[in-house]
């Protein structure tokens, strides 16, 4: 922990306790703590096409146990970003899409959590996104995530100097069914899915590098996680849609580097994913790095592996990132 700063988690619980002891302090509306610098993404904070959806946007806590907060986030139709800045940043910017199977968007377990090893020990700005689910009813639908995902690199890139991000070292982190949304990004970054709204749009949406965190990738019924692609694709879409929004059938060879973790145990989402991602990143020429552990299961983020080989790879991350990204001083958690 560098100086006074509290780690996320432990920001969040604090700030939930202070709220309830003091009268007349109360939560923000949207029931998130103030953890992080917050960024909205679009000019009058609701997005394109999401104006008018009767959305209540909702954060709920999921977990009995105070010291591990589980939050989720639902109706999102302002999407914003949440900053957290190191004492002494590397110049890495990395965005992170958290999963919840595109029915919610979990905050702390793929959120805050990583703040430690991440942002303290690894000098790495980390830009966690609430995004738009794509069963919300907004007017572009399945690819809403997407737009959100390209509007926000372009957003961290625009205002690199600020953050003391080099523009050339912005990359994507992903889990689960964000690990979709990082992956769409990484191989859909030129795709008009949003009409220009500022000149931070004529920027490139192309991360520098993506780690994909027990990814959801294909939209396959033999492998796909049946509910994110029912809540993207409907119950019965057309082989078409399918192979479009299957992202191992979108790599081409300006496709990003890859970092690629999965454990064959996951019940949730099928290792192939990651396994047909690694394919298709070796065939395109594109390098790669793939970790695929006996034992993890899925959504463990950096909190549920005590004990297991699968705790090291916020370390394995950092060392690999130190790579993709050109950038000597990042160091791994401990070193």
């Amino acid at each position: 922990m560098r100086g006074l700063r509290l780690t996320a988690d432990l920001a969040a619980v604090l700030w939930i306790a202070l709220a309830v002891a003091l009268p007349g302090y109360a939560a923000p509306a949207d029931g998130e703590p103030p953890d992080g610098e917050r960024i909205y993404l679009w000019p009058g904070r609701t997005a394109p096409g999401s104006k008018g959806l009767p959305l209540t946007q909702q954060v709920s806590e999921r977990s009995d146990d105070p010291a591990r907060p589980d939050r989720a986030i639902t109706g999102v139709s302002q999407p914003y970003l949440v900053v957290y800045r190191p004492g002494k940043p590397n110049g890495i910017g990395l965005l992170v899409t958290p999963g919840g199977g595109y029915q919610r968007i979990v905050l702390d377990k793929e959120g805050t959590a990583l703040a430690h090893d991440f942002v303290d020990a690894g000098g790495v700005t980390l830009f966690v996104l609430r995004y738009r689910l794509p069963g919300d009813g907004h007017a572009s639908g399945a690819d809403a995530p997407l737009a959100d995902a390209q509007r926000a690199l372009r957003l961290i890139r625009a205002r690199a100097r600020e953050w003391q991000l080099d523009p050339a070292r912005i990359g994507v982190m992903g889990f689960s069914a964000g690990g979709h949304v990082a992956a769409s990004l990484g191989t859909r970054f030129e795709e008009k899915v949003y009409k220009r709204v500022d000149r931070a749009d004529a920027l490139s949406a192309r991360p520098d590098f993506m780690l994909l965190i027990y990814p959801v990738i294909s939209m396959d019924s033999g492998i796909a996680h049946g509910g994110s692609r029912e809540r993207l694709l409907g119950a019965q879409p057309e082989p078409e849609r399918v192979r479009r929004y299957s992202a191992e059938q979108r790599v081409f060879a300006d496709t990003p580097p890859a970092f690629l973790l999965h454990a064959e145990d996951d019940a949730v989402v099928d290792s192939e994913n990651s396994l047909r991602m690694h394919a298709a990143l070796r065939a395109a020429g594109v390098p790669v790095e793939m970790h695929l552990y006996p034992r993890g299961g899925h959504g463990f983020g950096v909190r549920e592996t005590t004990g297991l080989p699968v705790a090291l790879w916020p370390q394995l991350a950092l060392r690999w990132m130190q790579s993709a990204a050109g950038n000597p001083s990042i160091t791994a958690s401990g070193n």
